[in-house]
């Protein structure tokens, strides 16, 4: 009896290809409180499935409500620090502001990509993007990726840079360390090169030497053979 490839085991799920509840117990999102309101970071925590450390911040409002929630730190917080949000004439890092009011060169982070989200865009740590321009009720920033980016003026971001930039320049010095890394998010880890498997393992396996076969999958194959470049519009390089 032949047994399910990885992909398609993955795709099943069960408990070795489950992300473990707890690295989860931290949620980012912004505050629905009202607006013109200071936030205090309460404390700076580690969340295991977050490559940036959190902030936990308290927020009160007029009618002495209070909201505790968490973001990404950025470079340069500490205990105690207070930031605005939303606050009329206040830029300072770290501030929770609508995009609209942000010039040309501001760094933000934490950004949300339609109104009311909560914060969807550039959470790692480092991650940041760029605003290039604004027009007619429209931001455009820039990410990482060089890929430019529409956001409506409503959208809400904080200023500065995630913290825990470079926390990729030191290597991986163990193979325990790195098994670590990988089971805190369930990813797949040592990955095996598909054309070095045996062909009960993967679609492409076995072949007596690397004769790779077609790495472009029907858009109607059955879950053990959608390995691949599913139904690709067009492969190779594209010319600049």
């Amino acid at each position: 009896m032949g047994k399910r490839i990885i992909q398609r085991a993955r795709g099943h799920g069960g408990p070795v290809y489950r992300v473990r509840k707890k690295a989860f117990v931290y949620e980012i999102g912004f505050p629905s409180m009202m607006n013109g309101n200071e936030a205090e970071i309460i404390e700076l925590v580690h969340s295991r499935a977050h490559t940036a450390p959190l902030a936990r911040l308290r927020i009160h409002n007029k009618n002495g409500v209070t909201q505790t929630f968490y973001a990404p730190a950025f470079e340069g917080a500490y205990t105690g620090q207070k930031i605005a949000f939303d606050m009329e004439g206040r830029k300072a890092m770290g501030d929770i502001v609508k995009v609209g009011i942000l010039q040309p060169g501001d760094k933000l982070y934490n950004v949300e990509r339609n109104p009311g989200d909560r914060g969807k865009l550039l959470r790692a740590a480092g991650a940041h993007a760029v605003v290039v321009r604004t027009s007619k009720g429209k931001v455009y920033i820039r990410t990482p990726s060089k890929k430019e980016v529409i956001l409506s003026e409503n959208c809400l971001a904080q200023i500065g840079i995630p913290a825990g930039a470079g926390r990729l320049e030191k290597p991986v010095m163990k193979a325990g360390k790195m098994h670590h890394i990988k089971k805190a998010k369930s990813k797949l880890w040592p990955r095996t090169s598909a054309v070095k498997m045996n062909a009960i393992d993967h679609p492409f396996g076995s072949g007596r030497g690397k004769r790779i076969k077609s790495k472009i999958a029907k858009r109607n194959a059955p879950a053990g053979a959608r390995v691949g470049h599913l139904r690709p519009r067009r492969t190779g390089r594209t010319k600049r």
